[in-house]
């Protein structure tokens, strides 16, 4: 991949958003190679996703996936650390 090919540190590319969530989505080059930046619009928390991660959301099998989707299973929790 060329450097010109990337997006630099910080540069917004876009929202994501429905009536659920709204996530922006940005280009990090600060690590040691280029990952996403995600960052919930509604919390600002922040999660960082490489190159493998990501692949392993493409070729995650579709059930596996919806078992991510409950937040009642995570984000809306009381008692999580």
């Amino acid at each position: 991949m060329a450097a010109d090919d990337l997006i630099g540190p910080g540069d917004h590319m876009g929202i994501v958003g429905n009536e659920f969530a709204e996530v922006a989505v940005s280009v990090d080059v600060e690590a040691n190679s280029p990952r996403l930046r995600l960052e919930d619009r509604r919390s600002g928390r922040v999660r960082f996703l490489d190159a493998l991660e990501l692949e392993t959301l493409v070729w995650l099998p579709e059930g596996h996936l919806q078992k991510l989707l409950d937040p009642s299973a995570d984000r809306w929790r009381e008692d999580r650390a």
